[in-house]
């Protein structure tokens, strides 16, 4: 009886990846385990041909054989060199499928791991972040146990190779016909025990301490830049690598200056004098205060532009700009004096001719309403 076409067993497309390989050998298997169909033939049968079949698709010197010649590619006996052998990986198939769910698979055995990475927010001035600045930084960390060096182990003491895993930190559990390796439950997957702890750190090996660091922080930031410190996270488990330090960048709030990129943006007041005569005034910049020439007729919400009066930013050399919006003021408290020359000037005034938007305006309403009639 001749087999059948492995992607057809697993019911994948020739052209299909990994991981949709990996995901139909995962369904079928799952539904045909002989541990949830005792006494079914039929399933086992099912499950073992699609075990052999993901044997071979998984493997890519195994699957470009098998693509190039059939079954005869990866069959030991027809001189193509490129067989299943005795095809006893089932421990390591199960492993790599179903790892996940059963806590086995490929993960890394006993021995020293990594320190968790730390996270600062590190709050700057407009003025500090634009030009750049060096700050103290005061971090709360796990670092090494000075007493024990990270061990945990009492010192002239030494942790103990455990006997249920006999130091692998894994141990196996038969699953079925399969065996599943699982995290030591003794020693959670160190390989080793600590009977006589170090009474310093508690047989922890690490220890909670404040941590000095003195942190640069380049001209241009903004809010969102993340300045990555190696090395100075929490010290590893076990005396493993400490993990890394990333200061998170957020600007304040400015009284006068909001940012958008390398621009800056303020509102100028301006009197209506000066919006109808022009003139000139002084405004701030971070340098500074330079000259803006205000034009006669200039209108509330104008923007001027000031040149290379912006931001420097940490990926670009070329200075960004000021933008200006001019906002003209209303007079306010006036007293009788001012209040009659103002009725004054607005007698005198040609609505059509020295206020054409409002004049535009009004004439657009009275089209609208004169429509709805």
């Amino acid at each position: 009886m001749s087999k059948r076409d492995y992607y057809e067993i697993l019911g994948v497309e020739k052209n299909a990846g990994e991981q949709d390989i990996k995901k139909a050998y995962r369904r079928i298997a799952m539904k045909n385990h002989p541990d949830r169909n005792p006494d079914n033939k039929k399933a086992e049968e099912t499950f073992k041909e699609a075990t052999e079949a993901y044997e071979i698709l998984s493997d890519q010197e195994k699957r470009q054989a098998y693509d190039r010649f059939g079954h005869a590619g990866v069959d030991p006996n027809s001189g193509f060199g490129a067989g299943t052998g005795d095809f006893g990986g089932f421990s390591d198939i199960f492993g790599d499928v179903f790892g996940d769910m059963f806590g086995g698979g490929r993960r890394s055995r006993g021995g020293p791991q990594r320190g968790s990475d730390l996270r600062y927010d590190l709050q700057l001035s407009l003025e500090d972040a634009v030009r750049g600045i060096t700050e103290t930084l005061k971090i709360p960390s796990q670092v090494i146990c000075g007493e024990c060096g990270g061990s945990g182990a009492k010192k002239g003491t030494s942790p103990e190779t455990c006997g249920t895993c006999n130091g692998s930190g894994q141990v196996r559990m038969s699953q079925g016909f399969f065996q599943v390796q699982q995290t030591c439950p003794r020693c959670r997957g160190k390989g080793t025990i600590i009977t006589d702890p170090c009474g310093s750190c508690y047989g922890r090996g690490r220890v909670e301490e404040q941590k000095t660091l003195s942190v640069k922080i380049p001209p241009g930031v903004d809010t969102g830049d993340r300045i990555r410190l190696s090395g100075e996270g929490e010290a590893g488990p076990g005396g493993g690598p400490a993990g890394d330090l990333y200061v998170q960048v957020v600007v304040a709030e400015h009284d006068i200056f909001q940012r958008d990129g390398k621009n800056l943006y303020c509102e100028v007041p301006i009197t209506i004098v000066d919006a109808a005569l022009g003139g000139e005034l002084e405004v701030p910049t971070l340098d500074g205060r330079v000259k803006l020439k205000i034009p006669a007729e200039t209108q509330t919400g104008k923007l001027f532009r000031l040149r290379g009066k912006g931001v420097t930013t940490v990926r670009s050399s070329v200075a960004g700009d000021l933008l200006c919006r001019v906002v003209v003021e209303t007079p306010v408290k006036l007293n009788s004096k001012q209040k009659a020359l103002l009725q004054e000037l607005q007698e005198s005034l040609d609505a059509g001719k020295n206020s054409p938007r409002k004049t535009s305006w009004f004439d657009g309403v009275k089209e609208f309403f004169d429509g709805l009639i």
